[in-house]
């Protein structure tokens, strides 16, 4: 096929030889099976903001670094290179993402070079040689849907434990990869994590908590169907409050279960806490008059 505009540096580069298809277009990139050498891979071009439908949202921007003062500073005024910086960060972020995540043993497309807003990386294939489905193509046995969704959820603890939360997992962005080796000469399928722009830090974002507790449920709602069982565990918070006390580890063994607190609220401290922060917010405001 004809070499699409944003492909072809990479080819006058050398990182892509011929380019064999359009895999997929998405709410934030397009994806083409390309060759390099002896070997098929696939290159992810990103939209430009102003053409895909997924919305940077500041929660899932928040707190992420950047190249230096001068870019956040644009960044916060919302200037034309500011917007600029925005989107480059953005799309970095699934690459060191990526590479983050492999270096920990994460099932991720392993990423291969990343050039002018073009990302290329391993081709995830089926046992045919063929792209992988997405889990949400495929159905499952209650069997396989228990086997993977346990997988996944080691797959999540290992993800955090690197200091990364996915923050929009689901069955539409795991591919079932068929792979071989030497205690699986005849392969196996495996679910392998891709889509990985709106990876926040669990430690760095106040809202890694519930992305990753809505992550979880996802899991459980879609396996859920075919293993109703799992419908009735809850390892979203058992994860987070083993995380929060420094007890997870990609050995933790989990239960699936986890116990609310039934203590009962002390609403007379909440309120007292209300009540001294519109105290000390009134008491800057008439600090701020008497300087004016």
């Amino acid at each position: 096929m004809k070499t699409p505009p944003r492909l072809q540096p990479l080819v006058e580069e050398g990182l892509i030889d011929t380019v064999v298809r359009q895999l997929m277009s998405g709410k934030e990139a397009m994806v083409f099976v390309v060759r390099c050498g002896d070997e098929t891979r696939c290159a992810k071009i990103y939209k430009e903001a102003t053409h895909r439908s997924f919305r940077q949202a500041v929660d899932y921007t928040e707190n992420r670094k950047v190249k230096n003062s001068r870019s956040a500073r644009a960044m916060a005024k919302g200037s034309k290179f500011g917007r600029q910086e925005q989107e480059a960060a953005w799309q970095s972020a699934e690459v060191d993402a990526l590479y983050r995540l492999a270096a920990a043993g994460v099932r991720v497309p392993q990423p291969y070079n990343f050039h002018d807003g073009v990302l290329l990386m391993e081709l995830v294939t089926d046992a045919n040689g063929d792209a992988a489905p997405r889990l949400n193509d495929v159905a499952f046995t209650s069997e396989q849907a228990l086997r993977h969704h346990a997988t996944l959820i080691r797959e999540v603890v290992r993800m955090l434990c690197a200091g990364v939360v996915h923050g929009d997992l689901s069955e539409f962005n795991i591919l079932l990869a068929h792979v071989t080796g030497d205690a699986d000469p005849e392969g196996v399928d495996v679910p392998v994590i891709i889509d990985l722009p709106q990876a926040v830090d669990a430690a760095g974002n106040n809202h890694a908590q519930r992305m990753l507790l809505r992550d979880v449920a996802n899991l459980r709602d879609f396996f859920g169907q075919f293993a109703p069982a799992l419908l009735r565990t809850d390892y979203g918070p058992e994860i987070w409050s083993l995380y929060q006390g420094g007890l997870l580890s990609n050995e933790t063994v989990l239960t699936g279960h986890y116990k609310r607190s039934s203590a009962d609220v002390d609403m007379t401290a909440v309120l007292r806490e209300i009540d001294d922060a519109r105290a000390d917010d009134a008491a800057r405001r008439l600090r701020l008059a008497a300087r004016g």
